[in-house]
């Protein structure tokens, strides 16, 4: 893996497909697409791989899907940026996206399901557990693998996007055989390195896969956050709480970390701001990027690339999450909002700094003398305590 100084990137759902674009796949649209991001200075895209789409049944992996996926590669190397693909997806934005062969009985999870094209309240089978579905994963992650061998454009792969929403290992022996597995898998296909999309919630609690497990597999670590869902953060647009998760969870994994997923929708704005949304969007966007950079995050993907057009809004998930609309970078017809323009301008600064040889190192100071089995026995309780500690820090400097 080439060694960008900050990765930027971009998580991506085309704007008149979201979730469904596998299934209505659009070569024109993805390249139009692409071009807007590279344009806007974005060195990386995250695509994800709804399971449904590229594995309808245990034994057999979609060929359309994963000649759709190549096309993808093909459109981002053509436009000069690369992908992190995203296998299981896996909970979305509200919803848990499943093959109809991982639904269990009739209890109801956290989240509603989305499979066969109906929204469900169902469980979802175990899949770090049950030896058959470990199998079905590594062919779905062979497959994959074996498309994408040798791609100018793969940057990375990604295991999951927040699969403790979906369901919780029986305990961390278990998460950390699976990890093995699946990346076990992949590296006999290609030397890319291979992550996995953890958040917050994963540090608040024990959920039996966090930093200190993946980290024993993964070549990196991946944190998300969102200020206004976490309800011991004092503000709803409190930026300085995303390099803190950032700096714990590579404090608790000992390895460098992606904040892998950051952004604002305009319904949370237009609760918080009056006047321009755009402009309050831009700041945040900026100030959240200056923090992360300025505490030695490694790298930035925000969420999302577009809102979404209103046709999709009747759907899951948009239907009953309408925040999720309106995250984007872009607007529904593809043109910029004034967030972009603070992209262009970082992506600038980090390339003029790296030309110049500049370094940047997690700054875990403020953490010695703490000790991560403490943290481990209570982390609610810890992650509290040590962001206030955090921001006496930073109130300090």
């Amino acid at each position: 893996m080439k060694q960008l100084k900050f990765p930027l990137g971009v998580n991506y759902w085309p704007a008149a497909k979201a979730m469904y674009w596998w299934q209505n796949f659009d070569k024109a649209e993805v390249e139009q697409d692409f071009r807007r991001l590279a344009a806007a200075g974005f060195q990386l895209v995250r695509i994800f791989l709804i399971w449904e789409d590229f594995q309808p049944a245990p034994d057999k992996v979609s060929s359309r899907s994963l000649d759709c996926l190549v096309t993808v590669a093909d459109l981002a190397a053509g436009c000069g940026i690369k992908i992190q693909p995203t296998f299981f997806c896996g909970h979305m934005s509200g919803v848990n996206w499943m093959p109809e062969w991982m639904l269990s009985g009739p209890e109801q999870g956290r989240f509603p399901v989305m499979s066969k094209g109906r929204l469900r309240y169902q469980g979802i089978r175990n899949f770090y557990s049950q030896q058959e579905i470990i199998e079905a994963q590594k062919l779905h992650c062979r497959e994959v693998a074996h498309a994408l061998r040798g791609h100018q454009a793969l940057w990375a792969y990604d295991l999951g996007n927040e699969s403790s929403n979906c369901v919780v290992p029986k305990d961390s022996q278990a998460a950390r055989d699976w990890l093995a597995a699946m990346v076990e898998e992949l590296k006999r296909v290609s030397d890319v390195p291979v992550t996995i999309g953890l958040h917050a919630e994963d540090l608040e609690e024990d959920r039996r896969l966090g930093p200190k497990d993946a980290a024993q597999y993964c070549d990196f670590l991946c944190m998300h956050g969102y200020p206004f869902y976490l309800d011991w953060v004092g503000h709803p647009l409190e930026v300085e709480v995303l390099p803190f998760l950032g700096l714990i969870t590579g404090w608790l994994g000992g390895k460098r970390v992606l904040f892998q997923e950051f952004g604002v929708s305009d319904t949370i704005l237009e609760r918080e701001c009056s006047g321009d949304l755009e402009a309050a969007a831009a700041h945040y966007y900026e100030r959240a990027l200056h923090h992360l950079k300025r505490a030695g995050i490694w790298g930035a993907f925000a969420w999302c690339y577009s809102d979404y057009q209103p046709h999709l809004f009747a759907k899951p998930p948009l239907k009953d999450n309408p925040h999720e609309r309106s995250f984007g970078l872009f607007k529904c017809d593809g043109s910029p909002k004034k967030a972009v323009k603070v992209f262009q301008e970082f992506a600038k600064g980090v390339k003029e700094k790296a030309d110049s040889g500049d370094a940047n190192a997690m700054d875990l100071s403020w953490l010695q003398g703490e000790e991560p089995d403490r943290f481990y026995h209570n982390p609610r309780l810890e992650i509290e305590r040590l962001y206030r500690k955090y921001k006496e820090r930073l109130a300090g400097s």
